[in-house]
């Protein structure tokens, strides 16, 4: 169980204004509930005092407008259809927000976004799961014969605003000749409130309907929870859509549907029943399509985690401001992913990354050997003679900025360090280099073996007091992207170079012909401990609120075989087309890395 003594709470706030349904606030409650059951302190807020008194729900932890100021929320979860923009001002607080089956034109605001069941929206969620509804146990292994269907439940909801249930139960009633067994649950507000209907018993409530689902052959519903839950729970599935807003949904799901109003009840009838007995053809058509949907959305097997599981898992880390330059970032987000949320800097255009859990990677020997050779088909000490053959390259570049000249014996700070190439090309050019990276065996690699002073640690928490109080130039090779926030580092660089020092790093490019091919892909590739994606314009920017100017950009990680269309043709690099495209990427500046050079001002 996830130790909860030192979270902050959870806030719930579900839809419940009339004609909403249900279904929200009794998602709602339970999720209240169920956190509250793992150890999580959590609140259901309602706009609408609407509780539904049939869920076994403690009144206690409910909350109200002026409590909402006396509690850290660490994550607001808003389930509320369509959510109105003044509502999300709480994203002004520090909680992260997550909309739970958003359907508003202002879904993309959302910091992550929860999709439970399937909805039309083009924006894309973090994650979509259906075996996250509240599943009860299987009463059946699998789903009854057509033969043994001989009892159909009608439901479609506490409210019924379009009174389906009333004309499916009267409509179903007339073809009945008493071999099936009819149940009406009655909506609170429909429109034909039954007194009596032949052949059919009307009840006002089920108390936790979702655990008395197998008890019947057939449901007949509108798109919602219901649906799910009977696919679950091995009953068959018909539904009747009471907005042509619930048509679209059921066909995109793959439901078989009977149409939209009222006017599909009796439509419903003469499929279900035939010369007054059940239509065991078409019961037979209806099971073959609700096994497939099971499979299809993975409910043939019990979940592997509850929504209050799930959401009590969470760890969020994400900044309202970009980590590059401090500005607001854009309210809309750029992409989505399980564990990741991008938003992109207005201001410097630097794409910052949000997330739902920490990245699960650690700067160990495996992420030098293993990782590094799964990437480049080498370990990163077979990769030394490259890796010295390039930081000459850089270190030429530095020497021309140098002010001093050549002569001068430059003092070298190199962050992220690994295994010290980098170093000990500094080293033979006539630099004083100096190293820190998190990587214990990296730094005994580079103490032990090259002999170059080096720190093991991160960067700017550990930096040893036998280590100069400034230096001359300070690298970050594929480093700064590692940084959650890159302004305290960059403030810290700055008050340890000496004046008109050099600052030096490369990073990942999305302006580069991967990320022009598709940002999207480009995003879901880029590494989980990568918190913040550059491209060259934005470093002028940034650098500058950071109190540095940029002297040179160096545009590198050229792949021709990248190439949207053309690049698979471009298989060796004798090949022509491979020499074509390498010359089109660097004449356009399509490399997926780049180079920044800068000095203190």
């Amino acid at each position: 169980m996830t130790d909860n003594s030192c979270r902050g709470a959870v806030l719930v706030i579900p839809a419940c204004e009339s004609g909403r349904g249900s279904g929200h606030i009794i998602r709602c409650m339970n999720l209240v509930s169920a956190l509250r059951s793992l150890g999580r302190e959590a609140w259901l807020h309602l706009p609408f005092n609407r509780l539904i008194d049939n869920v076994n729900f403690n009144h206690e932890w409910l909350i109200t407008d002026s409590g909402l100021q006396n509690i850290n929320f660490d994550c607001i979860v808003l389930d509320r259809f369509k959510t109105l923009p003044g509502e999300l001002k709480l994203r002004n607080q520090t909680a992260i927000i997550i909309g739970i089956d958003e359907g508003g034109k202002y879904r993309s605001h959302f910091d992550f976004l929860i999709d439970i069941l399937p909805n039309l929206c083009r924006h894309k969620p973090n994650i979509t799961d259906i075996s996250l509804l509240p599943l009860p146990e299987k009463l059946f292994p699998e789903a009854k014969s057509p033969e043994k269907v001989n009892s159909i439940l009608i439901s479609f909801g506490q409210e019924d605003t379009a009174g389906l249930g009333f004309a499916c139960a009267e409509a179903l009633s007339k073809k009945n000749n008493g071999s099936v067994k009819i149940t009406l649950i009655n909506g609170y507000y429909s429109k034909n409130p039954a007194i009596s209907i032949p052949q059919c018993s009307i009840i006002d409530s089920v108390p936790h309907l979702n655990e008395h689902l197998g008890e019947y052959g057939l449901i007949i519903t509108h798109f919602g929870l219901t649906a799910f839950e009977a696919l679950y729970a091995n009953v068959l599935v018909l539904l009747v859509s009471p907005t042509g807003y619930h048509e679209k949904l059921a066909k995109k799901a793959g439901f078989l549907s009977v149409g939209t109003g009222r006017r599909s009840a009796k439509k419903t009838a003469r499929l279900l029943f035939t010369k007054s007995a059940i239509n065991f053809k078409f019961i037979d058509k209806l099971k073959k399509r609700c096994d497939t949907l099971a499979v299809q959305f993975k409910l043939n097997y019990p979940p592997r985690q509850s929504l209050a599981e799930l959401i009590n898992s969470y760890t969020p880390d994400l900044n309202r401001n970009c980590s590059a330059c401090g500005s607001e970032l854009d309210m809309s987000v750029l992409a989505r992913f399980a564990e990741r949320s991008y938003r992109r800097c207005p201001y410097c255009g630097v794409i910052n990354m949000g997330r739902l859990n920490l990245p699960p990677i650690e700067y160990s020997r495996e992420y030098f050997f293993e990782m590094y050779q799964k990437q480049y088909g080498k370990t990163y000490i077979e990769d030394f003679p490259n890796l010295i053959k390039m930081a000459k390259r850089r270190l030429a570049v530095i020497q021309s900025l140098n002010p001093h000249g050549r002569s001068t014996k430059l003092s070298l700070l190199d962050i992220g360090c690994a295994y010290g190439p980098f170093l000990a090309a500094a080293q033979k050019e006539g630099f004083s280099p100096f190293g820190i990276d998190p990587a214990e065996d990296a730094v005994n690699y580079v103490t032990q073996t090259l002999c170059i002073p080096a720190v093991h640690g991160f960067f700017p928490s550990v930096l040893p007091s036998s280590f100069p109080d400034t230096y001359s130039v300070i690298t970050l090779w594929y480093v700064i992207e590692h940084f959650r926030d890159c302004l305290p580092a960059l403030d810290e660089i700055h008050k340890l170079l000496e004046p008109g020092g050099i600052i030096a790093f490369a990073t990942p490019s999305f302006s580069g012909i991967s990320g022009r091919s598709s940002l999207n892909r480009f995003l879901e590739r880029s590494p989980a401990d990568h918190w913040t994606v550059w491209f060259p314009s934005a470093c002028k920017k940034a650098l500058k609120s950071a109190g540095f100017k940029v002297k040179k950009i160096v545009i590198s990680g050229h792949h021709p075989e990248r190439f949207p269309v053309l690049g698979k043709f471009a298989s060796g690099k004798d090949k022509p087309l491979y020499r074509l495209l390498l010359a089109l990427s660097k004449i356009f500046s399509f490399g997926d890395t780049f180079e920044v050079y800068a000095v203190k001002e």
